[in-house]
């Protein structure tokens, strides 16, 4: 029997040091991403791991969900032993006032950072609830990734602390219709705390005028108090095999 892993945003930071995690014998991992990576493809054979790699853009919700959900409905489910979703990617657009933010980019970080994780939850658990109707009794849990700034404002962050606070709440609300279903899932939003990645890189370079918490980015590298991706995979993958995963929907690793 395998784990199933669902994992989106894996080309890039944390996801793709998670990814490079997960990949190993008894585990079947597909990856949403906008690229796909030869790296992981690589590794997948050297390790005899099941990789799948779906290019695909995350913005296109409806599609993104429906694509999943038919996949998941045609598996043989009774060869997996659990199944998880790890919704990851995220989007933060021009940094500045809510105003300032081009109306494209504004929509394109709601839909990738709430509205898509909304959507492919809900795909995989219709999908996967299917099983459990059927007599499969795996685990099935879902871990969004969220962010300290998704519990407390910052400014020029509107659009991404708003999807991180969704992301956070509808965590809340869909673990409590799970909790009402026999053998329902399990869902936590988790925080990874703050990550030397890219996004810290578009952080840095922000402009002061705009941003007015600029310096206190640029004091965490320079104090060296950010986790390095593998690090912070680790973290939030060993939060995963946690006995009380999902007592508390809405959690940080610093906790």
């Amino acid at each position: 029997m395998h784990d199933l892993f669902i994992l989106t945003g894996a080309s890039r930071g944390m996801g793709l040091a998670m990814a490079r995690q997960l990949i190993a014998p008894g585990r079947v991992l597909l990856c949403l991403s906008r690229q796909s990576s030869a790296e992981l493809t690589e590794l997948a054979g050297q390790r005899g791991a099941t990789l799948l790699q779906w290019r695909i853009d995350l913005a296109d919700t409806l599609a993104a969900a429906e694509r999943l959900q038919n996949w998941l409905a045609q598996l043989d489910a009774p060869s997996l032993a659990s199944a998880t979703l790890i919704n990851n990617a995220g989007v933060i657009p021009p940094i500045g006032p809510l105003d300032a933010c081009p109306p494209d980019q504004l929509a394109n970080a709601l839909r990738v950072g709430l509205e898509a994780p909304m959507q492919l939850t809900a795909a995989f658990l219709r999908a996967t609830g299917a099983w459990v109707e059927g007599g499969w009794r795996g685990p099935r849990k879902v871990l969004n990734i969220s962010s300290g700034l998704g519990r407390r404002p910052m400014a020029a962050q509107a659009p991404y602390c708003a999807a991180k606070a969704g992301l956070d709440h509808f965590t809340r609300c869909s673990a409590l219709d799970e909790a009402q279903r026999e053998h329902g899932a399990k869902l936590v939003s988790l925080a990874p705390g703050v990550i030397d990645t890219d996004m810290q890189v578009q952080l840095r370079a922000g402009d002061p005028a705009a941003f007015p918490d600029l310096q206190r980015f640029v004091e965490l590298q320079r104090q060296g108090q950010l986790s390095s991706p593998p690090d912070a995979a680790r973290q939030v993958l060993a939060w995963l095999q946690r006995p009380d995963f999902g007592d508390q929907p809405v959690a940080d690793v610093r906790d």
